[in-house]
């Protein structure tokens, strides 16, 4: 995972596209992280209602929001997860927590990426191997955004995920 500024993203997406990441990942990265610092107040974070799917329409397919639930541990609630997730996933993740979603090992390194990026309240990209689902030839590049209601406590993330290797994946929802 690599936790950025909006000086290094740009540089840390480079790096993502040297180790594999198609472009089309990367400009998708790009456009998503440009939408999000078109709506930074000042120094502070966006909101969730700050937040219009228009703005991103494309991406919407592989978009997620993420709601932290403060406690101890804090803990993580997928809010919203598009219809191309649900090929990644094998199901339907909207409304689900990080250890309904992901096996032990899974759940605990977003746990570990996510509570960074609340710590930081900074963007953070990187790419987690789907091997923990059986599909270790395929890869999610990841771009996860910190919204805050109030500007600084980070209180929901906005999320998009790229997959790399997608030869057997189809997106969409399946009928169960």
């Amino acid at each position: 995972m690599i936790r950025c500024d909006s000086k290094s993203l740009f540089r840390n997406l480079l790096m993502a596209a040297q180790i594999g990441a198609p472009a089309a990942a990367i400009r998708a990265h790009e456009e998503l992280f440009a939408y999000w610092v078109s709506l930074r107040r000042g120094a502070g974070l966006p909101a969730r209602a700050d937040i219009h799917p228009a703005g991103f329409k494309r991406l919407l397919p592989t978009i997620s929001l993420t709601e932290v639930i403060p406690g101890e541990p804090v803990d993580y609630r997928i809010r919203l997860a598009g219809t191309g997730l649900y090929s990644v996933y094998g199901r339907e993740i909207t409304g689900r927590r990080l250890a309904e979603v992901y096996n032990s090992a899974a759940a605990d390194y977003w746990r570990s990426e996510l509570g960074r990026l609340v710590a930081d309240g900074k963007p953070a990209v990187g790419i987690h191997n789907l091997a923990w689902r059986g599909a270790s030839h395929l890869s999610v590049v990841w771009l996860r955004l910190p919204l805050a209601s109030n500007g600084r406590d980070v209180d929901m993330i906005l999320g998009y995920d790229a997959v790399v290797g997608l030869g057997q994946i189809q997106s969409g929802i399946r009928a169960a």
